[in-house]
């Protein structure tokens, strides 16, 4: 739900009033205005089962245990959470631990160190994997414009992504009992 941005002359980003929670955040060179949304999906049948929005500006991994609790209204108890390396961090680690949910974060280079082969081959398999959740998000852009906020308020991009969920949700149902 990013917005390419505009600079004035000193390349800075320009700020709108209007929106209270978006915000500014530089990705790949450039400047991008509006809100992010973390979600939680179901890796069997894809269904959403909880988003979150934040600014763009916030870091994405206190928002793992944000999704992980709004999934917990499934009959089935969270067994494992796949996340990208966004959600890499001791905090979130111990939440899962804490929670008896299996580790599938992507793991990630900190300062001074590098992955190992181990932990490469760990991400290759998470990723295969998390592109049922990726699903939602690239069939969002593609048919509902979710890339770009249609509301300058947190509250209404929260209602229309959760609009946009029970329609997802609703198409995912009846291309599986299509096929049933």
């Amino acid at each position: 739900m990013l917005s390419k941005g505009k600079v004035d002359k000193n390349g800075k980003a320009l700020k709108f009033s209007r929106a209270l929670k978006s915000d500014w955040v530089v990705k790949n060179n450039v400047a991008h205005f509006g809100l992010k949304e973390h979600a939680s999906v179901d890796i069997k049948q894809g269904f959403v089962l909880s988003t979150v929005m934040s600014a763009a500006s916030h870091n994405d991994s206190p928002y793992l245990p944000l999704c992980v609790a709004g999934s917990c209204h499934t009959k089935e108890p969270i067994k494992k959470v796949f996340a990208d390396k966004g959600y890499f961090g001791k905090p979130n680690r111990e939440f899962l631990v804490l929670n008896k949910i299996e580790d599938g974060i992507m793991r990630k280079t900190t300062a001074g160190t590098e992955l190992t082969k181990y932990e490469k081959e760990r991400n290759k398999a998470i990723s295969k994997v998390r592109y049922i959740v990726e699903q939602y998000f690239g069939l969002s852009h593609l048919y509902n414009k979710a890339y770009r906020a249609r509301f300058p308020r947190l509250i209404k991009n929260a209602l229309d992504a959760l609009f946009r969920q029970m329609a997802f949700n609703l198409f995912r149902a009846s291309r599986i009992l299509k096929t049933a």
